[in-house]
């Protein structure tokens, strides 16, 4: 499979994390103090919001939360396949598979029906919507049109992620990982074409890896009050025993070892993930470089944000590359990259 286009899209609501934080803390409960400490532990420096801050307010139910997800979310989906399509030279009435992935808003018909509609493609296209992979889904979405390719290698295929994080935010919920969540996480979509034969980095090979017992690491907690997120704080330990091992093993078993990885494109989870991910693989800092950057710029946009760091990044002819993210259940995702 080659990656022939890939295309971020961000919502017009721009802010500084100061602003942010401002807003946060009037519409919740938290300590401002509390608050204002886990806004700078997350080196994020600005992030794109589906709402204006003063309109967060009005969202006073899960349903009108979801029914401005849908309507959001769709928005900014159009516009990363056209724009991912545009990159490919491609026009939608070529695309043949459609995989659309989304944790943060729920919809039937799924949004992947209302989008192939919206953005021209074919009555005939095949769909499939994804919820629940998180973090994860992006490297998960990109593995499966990997597999859909290998059987049909004449077809174009689409994955489609949109994450709108903020609207999920639970102003009653003072607890580290709510207030974390609401100090890491921004908005976005992002849309990749494949091929199965093409320009573009290849996808050489995959490997899911799921980890049992580990379901209380991250998630969501879903009741009347919509999305409440888990994050336990021992995520970044787990990640420190396991993880490092099973790239390690992943890169072996084709004849690599980390250091002859020439572009590492990982999820950015957050600063102590990244810096855990560096300790354990035993690569500089500078490896992880494009994932601070869209970190940094943009926060944690879940499923959407090692799309981005994808779309920054640029390999060298000869280079091989990992893509990797981890998500709920616990569960990671590795693609072995070859430009």
């Amino acid at each position: 499979m080659h990656i022939s286009g890939v295309h971020t899209v961000l919502p017009d609501h721009r802010y500084d994390q100061a602003e942010i934080t401002e807003a946060f803390s009037r519409l919740t409960e938290a300590d401002r103090d509390l608050l204002e400490h886990f806004q700078t532990a997350t080196g994020v420096q600005g992030r794109n919001l589906a709402l204006a801050l003063e309109d967060y307010g009005k969202l006073d139910s899960f349903t009108r939360a979801n029914e401005t997800h849908t309507e959001i979310a769709l928005d900014l989906a159009e516009r990363a396949v056209l724009g991912a399509l545009t990159k490919a030279g491609l026009s939608p009435d070529k695309v043949d598979h459609l995989v659309f992935c989304s944790s943060t808003g729920l919809a039937t018909p799924s949004l992947d029906a209302l989008l192939a509609q919206r953005a021209g493609l074919r009555d005939d296209v095949k769909r499939v919507p994804v919820f629940g992979l998180g973090c994860a889904a992006g490297a998960a979405g990109l593995a499966r049109l990997n597999d859909y390719l290998r059987g049909w290698p004449g077809h174009v295929a689409l994955l489609v992620c949109v994450e709108l994080c903020s609207l999920t935010l639970q102003r009653d919920d003072t607890s580290v990982a709510n207030l974390l969540a609401g100090a890491l996480f921004g908005d976005g979509a992002a849309a990749v074409v494949a091929t199965g034969h093409g320009a573009g980095p290849e996808v050489v090979t995959t490997r899911s890896k799921l980890y049992p017992g580990t379901g209380h690491l991250m998630g969501w907690e879903i009741g009347r009050h919509g999305f409440r997120v888990v994050l336990d704080d021992g995520l970044a330990g787990f990640v420190q025993q396991v993880l490092g091992g099973d790239v390690k093993a992943f890169l072996a078993d084709n004849g690599l070892t980390p250091d002859q990885v020439g572009a590492w494109i990982c999820h950015p989870g957050g600063p102590k993930v990244i810096e855990t991910m560096v300790e354990v693989l035993g690569v500089p800092p500078s490896a992880f470089a494009v994932t601070r950057e869209s970190l940094r710029e943009h926060g944690n946009l879940s499923s959407v944000s090692v799309l981005d760091v994808l779309q920054r990044t640029r390999g060298r002819p000869g280079q091989s590359g990992l893509l990797m993210a981890v998500g709920p259940g616990f569960s990671a995702e590795l693609l072995l990259l070859h430009w």
